[in-house]
């Protein structure tokens, strides 16, 4: 009888680590920003129907790098969550710290458990508060570690090339525009070089404490960012990553997906959301 193939915890572990890191990297970077009046998102996405960026409850917001599947379940999750709590409890009992516990415990188990791989996603979660020094933003992991952010903070893709721009470049209580600047020219800067990153290609939202309604969450469309960016030169072509695809185009060539990013993918390509015989997405429910 043969011995049975043995790996050290240690090295399962790194192994797990390395394979989820690498899926992360793949992808495009999100910068969240804390400005004046509330958090700015910004990220990269030529896609217009799958988001990055998202509302979770009022006062709070989801975004995401990796896998599309993998990180739509978690929002959802998150959805169902606060809806129930605020349903059963209060409003205001639904927070932005509540929900990312949940989810570091759901992405801690996953990375620990051995019958399936990690999820290949880092995640924000950010609440605006009455003013600046209420704000939350928490950055989680692959294996459900949290980091409580501070003034700004990047995910996925070249995370150190665009930390170091937006060290340089983004100042305490900014405006929005000169936050969006900041976070936009961050998000082109490269070891190749600046790039200038059409605002069609640009996803953009913001939590925004000044609105009067409940809900402070908002999407910037592209005519807005055009206005808040001012001449910013000739829009130069979204640098390639590998596995990139713009739905849009007209091309004979074989469409090649990043399996790390599939935010750029057709939606059609995505892993369906809904089961077909009960209707319901296949999620994995935090806590």
């Amino acid at each position: 009888m043969s011995a049975p193939f043995y790996v050290s915890p240690e090295q399962l572990m790194k192994d797990r680590a390395d394979f989820a890191r690498k899926g992360i990297a793949r992808g495009r970077s999100v910068v969240a920003v804390q400005y004046a009046d509330g958090i700015l998102f910004a990220s990269e996405n030529p896609s217009q129907a799958l988001h990055k960026v998202s509302e979770i409850y009022d006062r709070i917001a989801f975004a995401a790098v990796g896998r599309y599947n993998e990180f739509e379940n978690l929002r959802i999750a998150g959805v169902r969550l606060a809806d129930m709590r605020g349903y059963a409890y209060d409003r205001r009992d639904v927070t932005g710290r509540g929900l990312a516990n949940a989810y570091a415990q759901t992405l801690g188990t996953i990375f620990s458990s051995g019958g399936e791989k990690p999820y290949e996603v880092e995640i924000f979660v950010a609440e605006v508060g009455d003013t600046a020094a209420d704000d939350q933003l928490f950055r989680l992991t692959y294996d459900g570690q949290v980091a409580d952010e501070h003034g700004f903070a990047v995910m996925g893709g070249q995370v150190d090339v665009v930390a170091e721009r937006l060290r340089d470049a983004v100042v305490t209580g900014a405006p929005l525009a000169e936050a969006l600047r900041a976070a936009v020219g961050a998000l082109g800067h490269s070891d190749q070089g600046d790039r200038v990153i059409p605002a069609d290609d640009l996803e953009v939202a913001v939590l925004d404490r000044t609105r009067i309604q409940t809900r402070k969450f908002m999407r910037l469309s592209p005519a807005r960012l055009e206005s808040l960016l001012g001449e910013r030169g000739t829009a130069t072509a979204s640098a390639p990553v590998e596995g990139d695809h713009d739905p849009g185009a007209a091309s004979t060539a074989p469409t090649v997906d990043d399996p790390a990013d599939p935010t750029d993918q057709v939606s059609g390509r995505v892993d369906p959301l809904e089961d077909p015989s009960s209707g319901e997405p296949p999620i994995a429910p935090p806590g």
